[in-house]
């Protein structure tokens, strides 16, 4: 009962969305269905996936704010590659048909590529992290309209979109979308990494107190790169499956994705003081936060006033955990 209590007073906002929530659910018809739960399964897989790569760089008291547009040029990358070869309004009409995984792994080295580069400069050249992804974010955008010519990307192949899109199960009873195994497995594995590897250790250990470290032997300037690449592989990878579930790309996907991400984990516990955060409260952030987003579209919301929410619930969640900090001090 105690630890009841305590997760209650800890994670406010949680338990206000959930209850809301929940409320909604009991009074809005359909709310609590087959076809709205793949739906916030299949969002929320998607999402975690790009808070697992967020995670990492604010334990270490950084952030990244080039996630969304990493995101972006991932699926359009992607979506290019897998363009079928009698499809009309082809990109690049010369460029062969690519195998969906041979796509995956191009858009992962793009991935590692542009995460190196913000953690060389983060870790070498001591550019602090808002400062670095915030000129991150302009560049990948940049080259995202040079990609596609800031023309939309289509006609996918079906192979592509089905795998992605395919649930286990009955479409209109119960079933269970392939996003949400695969956002399960990611999750599991940075279970693994946070809490049973070296690399999880330093990690904490950098967010915690990062001259400490050091002096314990830490090497923080790798650790620090080792992050950020990470961090780039989960935004290409959440962008070749965002690509295939969307059906279609363009250079204006994936805007405002690192808001969400890092409102999924503050709001899951994620401290921006540094060295606290969790893989399954990362989850249950993410989880409420687009559980929040549906409430307000049954609710008949107008969607603009979710980035109006998102403010408030990213400052709201900062601001608390800000106070907690304090309070143990």
């Amino acid at each position: 009962m105690k630890k009841v209590i305590d997760y209650i007073k800890g994670n406010p906002i949680v338990v206000m969305l959930t209850i809301v929530s929940i409320i909604v659910g009991f009074t809005t018809p359909n709310f609590f269905s087959w076809r709205n739960f793949g739906n916030l399964m299949s969002n929320t897989a998607v999402r975690f996936v790009i808070a697992l790569g967020v995670s990492g760089c604010l334990i270490t008291k950084g952030t990244d704010l080039s996630a969304g547009r990493q995101v972006g040029l991932a699926a359009c990358l992607a979506g290019i590659l897998v363009q079928r070869a009698d499809y009309a309004g082809r990109q690049f009409a010369n460029l062969p048909e690519f195998n969906m995984f041979v796509a995956l792994i191009f858009v992962i080295i793009l991935g590692m590529i542009i995460g190196g580069m913000n953690g060389l400069i983060i870790s070498r050249l001591k550019v602090p992290p808002f400062i670095t992804t915030l000129g991150t974010q302009t560049i990948v955008y940049g080259l995202c309209l040079i990609l596609t010519d800031a023309q939309p990307i289509g006609g996918f192949r079906d192979t592509y979109i089905k795998l992605i899109t395919g649930r286990v199960g009955s479409a209109k009873g119960f079933h269970l979308p392939y996003l949400l195994f695969v956002g399960l497995l990611f999750g599991i594995l940075f279970w693994f990494i946070y809490n049973k590897t070296r690399h999880g250790k330093y990690m904490y250990a950098i967010g915690g107190n990062e001259t400490a470290a050091e002096v314990s032997g830490v090497n923080t300037k790798k650790t620090t790169l080792m992050i950020y690449m990470t961090a780039g592989v989960m935004y290409a990878i959440a962008g070749w499956l965002l690509a295939a579930k969307s059906g279609g790309a363009s250079a204006g996907m994936g805007q405002g994705y690192e808001l969400e991400a890092i409102a999924g984990c503050t709001i899951g516990g994620v401290s921006t003081t540094g060295g606290i955060g969790t893989v399954p409260g990362v989850l249950v952030g993410v989880l409420v936060f687009e559980l929040l987003k549906i409430v307000l579209q049954f609710l008949g919301v107008n969607p603009y006033y979710n980035y109006i929410v998102q403010g408030i619930v990213i400052v709201t969640a900062v601001a608390l955990d800000i106070r907690k900090n304090i309070k143990k001090k």
